[in-house]
């Protein structure tokens, strides 16, 4: 293993960003490093996920999570390796995973990552498909979806690391599925690779008009990651008794003070149920959700897309573009190859 630096960068917080965040809201700055003390791990960045709940922990406001802190390192989903262990359940050399700051080589309780299994696939799918928005697909749709076969889902977001995952098990359990993205490379992916019925570009067509046409029978699910507009054109072919799952509302993150179109009267004429939730509220049950998406996965019954930018200078960048529609699936940042 390369010898230890005493500094390291890391990116941080300085301005809370009112709208679009952009350059002048991080900076990447010298950090010193640190030694693990007992039950400690020095880790290296290999991998960083970034992700749109990470805009709403901008925000010096009250949410499910507690916001980020200006001038600290800026965390979230990491794949990282093992430089020196004051633990005994971890080695040099193990590859692992956990919410770790941005910093190239950071302090983590053992208690905090878990080992990535390499037999299930790239050490990359703990960050997608079998991490967190893996898990967020399986829970949000199979516990408040509740898909039957021959109903008829809609996803939103339908080709990123949710919504693709989405549109896959809706496959799975019998569903015509539509997918809404941003562009006809986005809606040719979800059509030919993840096997959709149909796919709506919503920046080239009418999305009313287009669901209608796409959805003869109304809808029967609804997996919103996006909010806004597009939501509004679902709600009025909601079928009785449908099932919203309220994942994300990207479309309102950089939108002070966003306002739509009223949806009481379309829930309250299809007697619709709609829930909002975050994967941590299924945390007693990630163990029957990561078994049931790695075995689709080993079977070849689900796939995934990765964009990977890399360098750790390029973090930022990769997280601006989540705002810009520029990933197919999940977007990730390589940092460095383990050792």
């Amino acid at each position: 293993m390369e010898g230890v630096r005493s500094l390291n960068r890391e990116i941080q917080l300085i301005k809370r960003p009112k709208t679009v965040p952009t350059h002048e809201h991080l900076s990447i700055i010298e950090a010193e490093s640190l030694q693990p003390q007992e039950g400690e791990l020095l880790v290296e960045l290999l991998y960083v996920s970034v992700d749109p709940y990470m805009r709403g922990r901008m925000n010096d406001a009250k949410s499910y999570v507690a916001p980020f802190q200006l001038n600290e390192a800026i965390s979230g989903g990491v794949v990282a390796q093992v430089i020196e262990s004051k633990a005994e359940q971890f080695t040099t050399g193990d590859i692992v995973t956990g919410s770790l700051p941005w910093r190239e080589k950071a302090i983590t309780s053992a208690d905090s990552v878990r080992k990535v299994d390499p037999t299930l696939g790239s050490i990359t799918t703990s960050l997608g498909i079998l991490g967190m928005p893996g898990l967020t697909a399986y829970f949000g749709l199979i516990d408040i979806g509740k898909p039957k076969e021959g109903e008829t889902l809609v996803v939103s977001g339908a080709a990123g690391a949710v919504g693709s995952t989405v549109v896959q098990l809706g496959k799975l359990f019998g569903c015509r599925v539509v997918g809404i993205a941003g562009s006809d490379e986005k809606t040719n992916y979800i059509t030919n690779e993840l096997g959709a019925d149909a796919a709506i570009n919503y920046k080239t067509e009418n999305v009313a008009k287009a669901l209608q046409s796409a959805c003869p029978s109304g809808v029967d699910i609804y997996f919103d990651n996006v909010g806004g507009e597009i939501a509004d054109s679902v709600y009025p072919l909601l079928n009785k008794f449908a099932r919203i799952t309220q994942c994300g509302a990207i479309a309102s993150y950089n939108v002070p003070n966003d306002q739509g179109p009223r949806i009481q009267m379309h829930l309250i004429k299809s007697s619709a149920t709609i829930k909002g939730f975050v994967v941590g509220d299924y945390q007693e049950r990630f163990k029957e959700g990561f078994e049931h998406l790695s075995a689709w996965l080993k079977d070849g019954k689900l796939t995934y897309e990765e964009t990977i930018h890399e360098g750790f200078e390029n973090i930022p960048d990769a997280f601006f573009g989540l705002f810009k529609g520029n990933n197919t699936g999940k977007q990730l940042v390589k940092i460095a190859d383990p050792q």
